[in-house]
């Protein structure tokens, strides 16, 4: 019996290291008073790498991308391996544009899913979560980064 509860929680700790990377930044904000632990990415570097060659992502997780000014942004799914929602906020944190269940791009090149409304952050979620939550241009976000 101890084998095994060693190994659930061994099971248990590979899962958690697949879905965020150690050493990463986090913040809990709330989506239609839903709870999520969001990755910051805040550099050129983690903008970048972003949710690519990430198996899962948990239903309560996702990756705020923070930027210095509201400019037109575009983001494409270049080795990403699940399909994400792309919320594309104003600096004021409200929903500019979505890109719901963006799948991952199987091969060159990639499309770009832009915000064609200048945007500050971008949130990135499990596909499907924006629909769950019934999320919609023009609502708010409080995001609790300045």
């Amino acid at each position: 019996m101890k084998n095994i509860a060693m190994l659930l929680l061994l099971v248990l700790a590979c899962c958690q290291c697949a879905a965020a990377p150690a050493g990463g930044r986090f913040m809990t904000i709330y989506v239609a008073d839903r709870p999520f632990r969001v990755e910051i990415a805040d550099t050129p570097e983690k903008h970048a790498l972003g949710l690519m060659h990430r198996r899962t992502l948990r239903s309560d997780y996702g990756m705020l991308f923070v930027f210095a000014e509201e400019e037109l942004r575009s983001f494409w799914m270049k080795d990403t391996l699940i399909a994400l929602d792309m919320i594309f906020l104003n600096s004021a944190g409200q929903v500019v544009a979505m890109h719901e269940s963006v799948p991952p791009c199987t091969a060159d090149p990639c499309p770009s899913y832009e915000s064609e409304i200048p945007a500050r952050y971008v949130l990135e979620f499990a596909g499907g979560t924006a629909k769950l939550l019934k999320l919609q241009v023009g609502d708010k976000i409080f995001i609790p980064i300045d």
